[in-house]
């Protein structure tokens, strides 16, 4: 049955739900109103009973001598079948119809047991019997037919078996309706979504009206189209600034290349080329080789899957400060590198965190002057590299973190314009930030911030 309703259109499931919900309302309702009609019908009877018995046990004698009569027109009407028996449990008198005298009436006119009701059969039919005992020894009978009642409650089960079914119907009409106008709003939203998935138009967004829960789901529709659209245009610019910034690399190797290559087809030429010129080819051809590995590395940096990133774990955020000193000494020799670290562990990715660091530390030693000072402070968590370089200038400060953006002074040195972004990145993604500024007198400060930092246990 799940299975069933899970292949089947909204709309379905929807007019099912309302229908079984209204039947089930309806036959709750129709079985209680049965069931309280019948209570009340029973408890009338057993009164009329308990009336009529208690009436001519008060006398038993007069109503003997009036066989059935009324003694007095004020006196309750009794009903048709009656008797009295005496103090043996022998019937004396009564009406008409005579009721069987069963071990319990006898038991009640000999000993004054109470009241009984009994089923009992007279001819076809079936009656209900109340025996109730006379004050100085007997008993009196009284019975009554329940069969009219009973085929009052037949048709009136009837009735409510009609309605029923009526309403049950009616309950699905409506189902229907109300399923086709409540599920309107999201066909609507439907079609808009699947004209946006075949156009592949994100800057048009779904028209959305009210604040109902279908108004909340298109703006959420809205808001994810807005950010898809931000990724492919953010995927577009990487790619067309990749590609511009591949070409100059590409472009110097491939003319180095090519003058190596004509330089040995024609050995006559050689003397053309002197020895150190050679030297400095190479050394050219071997400095763009490097940019460019160090580029693509950090682009692959840049555009990594999450699926592919390292899990989340507890960092001993020193001790990847201090392993990221000791790479970036190694290949900035003459620099000194002053370190105050406090112990503090935060939550994240050890090898980003690390290539973060090391971005850093590789930006300060390159803008350091010969035996400059590199200083990075470790305190709750929040890291400052500084250097005694030239700085950054004020039109470029807002731009140090921007991908592939290069300061005017920096365009002759050694990089890619990818460490700060990439810096930018690591920091965003472990819930921190990252700022720059003037390290007086001179120089740069750059302070990253990690949340969530906490004392080591």
């Amino acid at each position: 049955m799940r299975a069933w309703l899970r292949s089947r259109p909204l709309h379905d499931r929807l007019s099912l739900l309302v229908t079984g919900a209204v039947a089930t309302a309806v036959l709750l309702v129709s079985a209680g109103a049965w069931v309280s009609v019948r209570a009340i019908q029973q408890n009338k009877i057993s009164a009329e009973l308990l009336a009529d018995a208690r009436t001519i046990a008060e006398n038993p004698w007069q109503w003997l001598e009036a066989q059935g009569a009324r003694p007095d027109p004020g006196d309750k009407e009794i009903g048709p079948c009656w008797q009295v028996l005496d103090r043996s449990g022998v019937v004396v008198g009564g009406s008409a119809v005579r009721l069987p005298v069963t071990a319990t009436a006898v038991a009640i006119a000999t000993a004054g047991q109470p009241e009984t009701r009994e089923q009992i059969t007279i001819g076809p039919g079936e009656y209900l019997m109340l025996t109730v005992p006379i004050e100085g020894g007997g008993a009196v009978q009284v019975g009554v037919d329940p069969s009219p009642d009973e085929r009052v409650l037949t048709m009136f089960a009837v009735l409510l078996a009609v309605g029923c079914a009526v309403g049950i119907a009616g309950a699905a009409v409506l189902g229907r309706t109300v399923a086709r106008a409540g599920l309107a709003p999201v066909d609507r939203l439907t079609d808009a979504v699947e004209d946006v998935a075949v156009s592949m138009d994100l800057t048009r967004p779904i028209e959305v009206s009210g604040n109902d829960e279908i108004a909340r789901l298109g703006r959420s529709v809205n808001a994810m189209l807005t950010a898809i659209h931000a990724a492919r245009q953010a995927q577009r610019a990487l790619v067309e600034d990749a590609g511009h910034e591949l070409r100059t690399p590409l472009t110097s190797i491939r003319t180095n290349v090519e003058l190596l290559i004509a330089v040995e087809r024609q050995p006559d030429l050689a003397y053309r080329l002197p020895p150190e010129e050679r030297v400095k080819l190479l050394d050219d051809l071997d400095a763009q080789v490097r940019e460019l590995a160090t580029l693509t590395t950090e682009l692959v940096e840049l555009s990594r899957e999450e699926a592919s990133r390292e899990t989340i774990e507890q960092v001993e955020y020193a001790e990847v400060v201090t392993a990221a000193i000791n790479r970036v000494r190694i290949r900035a020799p003459g620099l000194t590198f002053d370190t105050d670290l406090t112990p503090v562990t935060v939550l994240g990715r050890p090898g980003e965190l690390e290539r973060m660091v090391v971005n850093v530390l590789d930006n300060a030693a390159k803008w350091s002057p010969p035996g400059g000072t590199v200083t990075t402070r470790l305190c709750a968590g929040v890291l400052t590299v500084a250097d005694n370089g030239p700085g950054i200038a004020d039109e470029d400060l807002p731009h140090v973190f921007d991908r592939f953006y290069r300061a005017t002074a920096a365009r002759s040195m050694p990089g890619s314009g990818l460490g700060l972004a990439i810096v930018a990145q690591t920091a965003t993604q472990h819930g921190g930030g990252v700022t720059a500024g003037p390290n007086h007198p001179c120089g740069t400060v750059v302070t990253v911030r990690l949340p969530g930092a906490q004392a080591p246990r």
